[in-house]
């Protein structure tokens, strides 16, 4: 393996430090959850080694969540990035060829990279919206290609596969010898319609997920693997044993306690998503700056300054001097373009997790920050 840092680790709020960002509109969840707000019973909870799959109720409440999956088809883990490090491992080796979406969140495309993989792009282009032409796999597919990974909710455009255009990748996919992985962390929010959770489609069509994003709690490290393929989620649970042997007794309760409550805890955490997306809806609507491609689902939307200014002959320049007068003058942070291996004409603006006040604050911050480069 051959680690190096992604700049969406190095460069992210926890490193650069949180009091140093007055209006943070970089993080790509709902605000986080305090421990009071849960309403949580955790006396009894023995602090011994846990269930290695995952507390059999957790695995149970998760599984009643997705008709067709029982819950052995569950392999609770810390979190997404666990999820996807392990499979990764445990589906590749050096050599191996996998097809990946891009943009997508970096681990996506790191990990493969550390394993020895070759990429091959599966590229989402703002002028098509962002959408999966299934038809571009034709032909892509190759003998060694083990992996085929995408996202819906598409993290950082926002973007929902159609299900019938996902079907049709499903399709495509299972006429290799690849495994589909779809990464779901967004599926409960959402605001078009979507297809069922991958994973009952096909037992080599592998869902991944996790508390993080959508339910506001990323301090607990709960994520977790569906898939109805028996031997690959015996191959996944050797990899956690091998790794950290099983997850927190204390962030499973919690999980499992929070799941027990799952409705009444995303009204309104939907709710908040909703107004938030109107908030920054009517902004882009007044933009002079940018265009988008409207967000169908999750809390991040993917904006680029508009032509007449990305395509100037000076615009590196005065793309440099907006991120810095953003940040420095006006206390805005803003995920660039870079963090997705994109053009610095990109950023990606996560509107559920900051106050209403500091959203239109952050805003209005992008307004004079960019005003001030193409003065």
């Amino acid at each position: 393996m051959r680690y190096r840092r992604m700049p969406i680790e190095a460069e992210s709020p926890e490193e650069y430090g949180y009091d140093r960002i007055a209006h943070n509109l970089s993080e790509s969840s709902v605000p986080d959850a305090h421990l009071r707000d849960l309403k949580l019973d955790l006396q009894d909870v023995v602090l011994l080694y846990g269930e290695h799959r995952g507390l059999k109720a957790l695995r149970e409440q998760i599984a009643a969540m997705y008709p067709g999956i029982e819950p052995d088809d569950v392999l609770v883990t810390p979190g997404a990035a666990a999820a996807l490090f392990i499979l990764h491992t445990a589906l590749l080796s050096s050599g191996d060829h996998l097809i990946v979406q891009h943009p997508n969140y970096s681990t996506n495309l790191e990990t493969p990279r550390a394993i020895g993989c070759e990429l091959t792009r599966w590229r989402l282009s703002y002028d098509q919206g962002f959408s999966s032409d299934p038809d571009w796999l034709d032909g892509q597919i190759r003998a060694r290609t083990r992996l085929i990974s995408m996202t819906t909710p598409h993290n950082p455009s926002g973007q929902v596969l159609n299900p019938q255009v996902f079907e049709e990748i499903v399709e495509r996919s299972l006429m290799s010898q690849a495994n589909l992985l779809v990464d779901e962390t967004y599926r409960d929010i959402c605001y078009v319609e979507q297809s069922p959770l991958a994973a009952t489609m096909d037992p080599r069509v592998i869902s991944v997920s996790s508390l993080s994003k959508a339910y506001g709690l990323p301090g607990i490290r709960i994520g977790w693997i569906i898939c109805r393929n028996k031997e690959l989620m015996e191959t996944c649970l050797a990899a956690k044993e091998q790794i950290l042997i099983c997850n927190s007794v204390v962030d499973e309760t919690i999980a499992l306690q929070v799941l027990s409550q799952r409705e009444t805890w995303l009204d309104r955490m939907r709710t908040r998503a909703v107004d938030h997306l109107d908030i920054l809806r009517n902004w882009m609507h007044q933009q002079d700056w940018l265009e988008w491609i409207e967000p169908e689902g999750g809390v991040v939307a993917f904006p680029r300054f508009k032509a007449e200014y990305r395509e100037m002959p000076d615009a590196s320049a005065r793309l440099d001097q907006f991120y810095t007068q953003l940040l420095n003058k006006y206390g805005t942070f803003v995920g660039p373009g870079h963090w997705f291996e994109m053009p610095a004409s990109y950023f990606r603006i996560g509107y559920a997790w900051p106050s209403t006040e500091s959203l239109k604050a952050g805003l209005a911050g992008i307004d004079a920050a960019a005003a001030e480069a193409w003065a």
